[in-house]
């Protein structure tokens, strides 16, 4: 399928790397996981950021969401997963076409998973209980 910008890593996805994908966007596994089954949902259509969305592919976006969890439990059986969007890049945002983080989590694979989004979003453990 072409896509709209030539220069986007995420336009133009080469078709061994969509494990599935719905009218609207696709899923593939992440360059850089955190974890086994960290995989990004990419929209087909080309644009900046998860608020650009239209009125279809917000509306699909949770069903491919809900496809590829399955996809994943079946492949890696996590006991959680974290859902996560940067939108812009004071939030973290490094590649502005618009994509879903799900990431797979794991018994024990970080100390306090409650506390881990507060110190990721506060940026070290002095930000700890001021979100």
């Amino acid at each position: 399928m072409s896509l709209n910008n030539p220069d986007c890593p995420f336009c133009n996805p080469p078709s061994d790397r969509i494990l599935c994908s719905n009218a609207f966007w696709y899923a593939r596994a992440d360059d850089f996981p955190v974890v086994a089954g960290h995989t990004l949902l990419i929209p087909f259509r080309h644009f900046p950021d998860i608020f650009s969305c239209s009125g279809g592919e917000g509306a699909s976006l949770l069903e491919i969401l809900l496809v590829c969890r399955a996809l994943l439990d079946e492949l890696y059986r996590p006991d959680g997963y974290n859902i996560i969007v940067n939108a812009g890049e004071a939030a973290g945002q490094s590649v502005f076409h618009a994509h879903v983080h799900v990431i797979p989590r794991y018994a024990g694979d970080v100390r306090n998973p409650r506390e881990r989004l507060r110190l990721l979003i506060m940026d070290g453990e002095e930000g700890a209980g001021k979100f």
